[in-house]
């Protein structure tokens, strides 16, 4: 769809309008009776989502960066086509490229936008561009689909267009709004096998049947399709995280050490925020035939709890 065209449509629903930030970025805002949400089209990036009745459930840095080429630090991430830095695989000897991929620094396409019932849904498309294809990149579609209502639902659809297979890292890197991140509970990973990246990607199995956060957190778990909740004593909330083909799940919280060297987050963001980040990563890593495609799907819902502070 052209923008220009676009937000004058006489026939766009009343419940999404298009504007532009002070860089020139578009955007989307949705205001439904269940829910209001901003989409920028740089990178397909869902920065706020509020359900009705709810705190903001994703977390934004104050300094993040809203510019064409850098990644915007907070909301809703799309990692593709390699996790973190990007490594050699059966298929690709290369090694160069942005950390987390170009989908996140990419202007994506707008195929459509419509009210469902009391809900919103946009659906964006990546195609090949001057970045992609310079990094080799030269023949797929990405398809992202958000379901914006009481609960949010993120389907990403990747199409390998080539007559080669495609080994591709995929994440929706999720970054959670919270009270203090030194008291929130998280479930759903017990047992599972992780790698634990502040301790030279050394492989663990989590022993704990809740996972509290202490310090720098970064952890891949990996061959776990179990739904993670995330209890939230001063928001008074639980956040739960389901997925569907999604083989690993990422808990990221930088601490501040970490944050203190980072340029687009403030001294104490580190409190107000933690990763779960439904993805398909390092040995969970996709491999498509020619002509095959993968949908992997992400579902947030929230419930108030009567949890009070310690």
């Amino acid at each position: 769809m052209d923008l220009g065209q676009l937000k004058e449509n006489p026939t766009l629903p009343s419940a999404c309008t298009f504007d532009q930030n002070e860089d020139g970025l578009w955007r989307a805002k949705i205001a439904t009776n269940s829910c209001t949400a901003e989409v920028y089209l740089h990178g397909a990036h869902l920065t706020r989502w509020q359900p009705v009745g709810h705190e903001p459930v994703l977390f934004v840095s104050e300094r993040s960066s809203y510019k064409e080429g850098k990644a915007i630090r907070g909301g809703v991430p799309i990692i593709f086509p390699w996790f973190g830095a990007r490594r050699p695989n059966a298929l690709d000897p290369r090694s160069d490229g942005p950390s987390h991929g170009f989908a996140r620094t990419s202007n994506w396409q707008i195929e459509s936008c419509a009210q469902v019932g009391e809900d919103f849904e946009l659906t964006f498309n990546l195609n090949p561009n001057d970045a992609s294809i310079a990094l080799g990149y030269d023949n797929f579609l990405v398809t992202y689909k958000l379901h914006l209502g009481a609960e949010l639902t993120m389907q990403l659809t990747v199409q390998n267009l080539s007559n080669a297979p495609l080994i591709f890292e995929e994440a929706l890197h999720t970054y959670l709004n919270v009270g203090d991140a030194r008291q929130i509970n998280i479930d759903g990973l017990t047992a599972c096998e992780y790698l634990d990246k502040t301790d030279n990607m050394t492989r663990k199995i989590q022993k704990e049947s809740t996972l509290k956060l202490t310090a720098e957190t970064d952890r891949p778990y990996l061959n776990t399709v179990a739904a993670v909740e995330l209890d939230d004593p001063l928001l008074r909330r639980r956040i739960k995280v389901a997925k569907s083909n999604s083989q690993t799940t990422v808990i990221w919280n930088p601490w501040n050490e970490l944050t203190a060297k980072l340029a687009d987050m403030k001294a104490d963001d580190w409190q107000h925020m933690t990763c779960i980040e439904t993805a398909n990563a390092l040995e969970n890593a996709v491999t498509l035939g020619a002509g095959e495609s993968h949908t992997m799907l992400a579902t947030i819902s929230v419930l108030a709890t009567n949890s009070v502070k310690n």
